[in-house]
């Protein structure tokens, strides 16, 4: 009884204290003015991580339906063209600006080459170094019309940088195509389904998949999905062929074996006249794996070359420090001077090997099939059959060599009475110049 009457008493209590009170409190403070509530809202709980991923999927879904796919339509691909030589246009007018901004332009007169270029293997027309790539792939497109199957080839090996994503899609392709050749009569194996997971994340995400698909035959079809009639779905699918049809199509699966489309380097083979400054090189920018600001942070830094050849280096040092400077070349403009005082000049890539630069003077010399030798600055005898890149013997961004004849080759000049009048061949000497 007495526990009943207690209740009562703290119901009474609980219900005469008011907000904020509790039943520990003191009562004489029950007086005092009640406690206002505060007029800030009370802060939002923070959604769990599961809840914040939700979210971000959802409005990537959102933004997606808004976006509008990119089209992989022969117009689309051309309009991209355009961009990238509008972009490279605008690449040549910044590195001029930037050129200005360092000081005085040198004339382009002055300049041992005026720059880095390139030879269109599908057209044959001379590049910049900047225009190169939308230059080729709008040579690219152009032969979509005349042969899709080798355009669509070009554009997988070429447009896509990937090369390990573009081998996993062309053995994809191939395996369609495989498919269909052992059961031609088959509709399943002549129906891609394009939202396949494997098709969108291997195939269709290659530039170049497509039109290779549409050269061979595929068609874009909308069927109804199975069990669903009013549901359909987007197919690329094969009509069935006849033998002669197949044949193509082995064909067509032989040639997805290929290569990058890429443009040769033009060596712009010079003739130049004996002269004293035969060591002196000008070179514009385009030789040098730099930016602007890099190039002229290079100049200053050339003030402490002496300083570090007096510093006591380790080997691993020089090491270092020399192949960091080999990085920095992309090109090399070589000059050879021939028994008779000419010069011969021309633009090498940094890594390729020394054979070429045999090659090249072999290709400039009247006698080219006589035995001769290179010796590079420092008295180095090249060997034309060593494996060993330009810029690790040194050549990098330019050099001076000399060539020699042969000890036989010489003897055999002496016999007949000297070396023959000209050594280049006559469209060289047609165009030989004067070193500035």
């Amino acid at each position: 009884m007495k526990k009943f009457f207690e209740d009562i008493k703290k119901d009474i209590k609980f219900k005469s204290a008011g907000p904020g009170k509790k039943l520990t409190d003191d009562s004489s403070s029950s007086d005092g003015p009640a406690p206002q509530k505060s007029s800030q809202p009370k802060p939002r709980p923070r959604p769990t991580e599961g809840a914040q991923r939700a979210g971000a999927a959802a409005l990537a879904r959102i933004e997606q339906r808004q976006q509008p796919c990119p089209g992989s339509s022969h117009s689309a691909i051309r309009n991209q063209v355009k961009k990238e030589l509008e972009a490279a246009a605008a690449a040549d007018a910044g590195q001029t600006a930037a050129e200005s901004s360092q000081g005085p332009v040198k004339d382009v007169a002055s300049l041992s080459v005026s720059g880095v270029f390139f030879i269109c293997p599908l057209t044959g027309a001379t590049l910049t170094k900047n225009e190169k790539e939308a230059r080729i792939k709008e040579a690219i497109l152009k032969r979509l019309e005349e042969d899709p199957v080798e355009a669509s080839i070009m554009m997988i090996y070429t447009f896509n940088k990937d090369r390990e994503k573009v081998k996993a899609g062309v053995d994809i392709i191939s395996k369609y195509v495989d498919n269909i050749l052992s059961n031609p009569t088959e509709e399943k194996y002549r129906k891609i389904k394009r939202s396949n997971k494997v098709f969108q994340e291997k195939v269709s995400s290659l530039e170049g998949s497509t039109e290779f698909l549409q050269a061979v035959g595929f068609q874009s079809v909308t069927l109804p999905m199975d069990g669903y009639q009013e549901q359909s779905e987007d197919f690329l699918r094969l009509e069935e062929q006849d033998p002669g049809a197949l044949e193509a199509l082995r064909e067509a699966r032989d040639r997805l074996q290929g290569e990058p489309v890429r443009a040769r380097l033009d060596r712009r083979p010079q003739a130049l006249r004996p002269s004293p400054h035969a060591t002196r090189f000008e070179l514009p920018p385009d030789f040098y794996n730099l930016t602007a600001e890099e190039l002229k942070r290079e100049q200053q830094l050339r003030t402490e070359v002496v300083e570090r050849s007096a510093m006591l280096r380790t080997k691993a040092m020089r090491e270092r420090e020399e192949q960091r400077e080999r990085k920095k070349h992309n090109y090399t403009l070589l000059r050879v001077r021939l028994p008779d005082g000419t010069l011969l000049q021309g633009t090498f890539l940094a890594r390729e090997r020394v054979g070429a630069l045999f090659q090249f003077v072999r290709e400039a010399l009247v006698d080219g099939w006589q035995a001769f030798e290179l010796v590079a600055p420092g008295g180095h005898r090249l060997k034309e059959e060593e494996e060993v890149a330009l810029n690790e013997c040194g050549l990098v961004p330019s050099a001076l060599l000399s060539l020699s004849w042969d000890a036989a080759v010489q003897a055999d000049m002496a016999a007949a009475g000297g070396q023959s009048v000209t050594l280049l061949r006559p469209e060289l000497l047609e165009n030989i110049q004067t070193i500035s």
